[in-house]
């Protein structure tokens, strides 16, 4: 299942022995262009504190109750690693983390969790701290600073990123919901990740190797209506690309959707 990553804002997080906080953002690397955290504002809990909590730990999604379910007490999560909310978060503060909650290091491979392109279902153990200084992960970024970033055909501007689209099981970034805006009266397209061709981060723009003419002929996307395989077998279609699906068919047995 997919479901926008804007749906998650606001998510109360859900402990094994209440709830801390609501989520706030969420971070992704453009690397693999999959969720890595969940950014959570622990409010009066927690002064002056926001805390990550990586999709190893989820349990469970409840869209009903608008919570995130998690593996962890409110006393583990209030001794976790400090991250300093004001600055880009570093691989050594994401060492500090998932070695404090034994999570498996989701850059140690050649699939977006390692050695799957499923986020495995338990600790890898408590990760051993080498003393050297990491830099900071230029790949992570913030799906709420990318928001609004400007989307260019070859030939010309096509709108702009509004949302995300996030597959429930991997936690990969399907698609960019792009709002095509004054260029055609607002209707909304899906571009995947692996579609685009640069991104510059410093003009907050994004292009793409497709014509305006070929993304506007290609199926239109209603949010209000449940995405379909069909629909995204036909985007695949339009586009002449290969469905992820297809590629992560023999991974499928270790996949554990809890989006509900």
């Amino acid at each position: 299942m997919l479901n926008l990553a804007s749906s998650l804002t606001g998510f109360s997080l859900q402990c094994r022995d209440g709830e801390i906080g609501q989520v706030k953002e969420l971070y992704f690397d453009d690397q693999f262009w999959t969720i890595r955290y969940l950014v959570v504002d622990t409010g009066s809990w927690l002064v002056d504190r926001q805390v990550l909590i990586s999709p190893n730990a989820v349990t469970g999604i409840g869209n009903l109750k608008r919570h995130v379910i998690v593996d962890h007490t409110r006393q583990q999560i209030a001794d976790s690693p400090s991250i300093d909310a004001d600055r880009p978060v570093s691989r050594q503060s994401e060492e500090d983390y998932h070695g404090y909650y034994g999570w498996p290091s989701y850059w140690e491979g050649a699939k977006s969790w390692g050695s799957s392109p499923f986020p495995p279902r338990q600790s890898g153990g408590r990760v051993s701290d080498t003393g050297v200084p990491l830099p900071w992960d230029v790949h992570l970024r913030s799906t709420k600073h990318v928001t609004g970033y400007q989307i260019h055909a070859a030939d010309g501007a096509i709108g702009h990123i509004e949302d995300f689209l996030i597959d429930s099981e991997s936690w990969a970034i399907r698609y960019l919901v792009v709002n095509t805006g004054h260029w055609w009266q607002g209707h909304r397209v899906l571009i995947a990740p692996k579609w685009v061709d640069v991104i510059s981060w410093p003009e907050s723009l994004v292009r793409v190797a497709l014509t305006r003419e070929f993304i506007q002929s290609s199926p239109v996307f209603n949010q209000q209506v449940l995405l379909s395989r069909q629909y995204e077998a036909d985007l695949h279609d339009h586009y002449g690309r290969p469905g992820y699906w297809q590629e992560e068919s023999a991974f499928q047995d270790t996949a554990s959707p809890y989006w509900r």
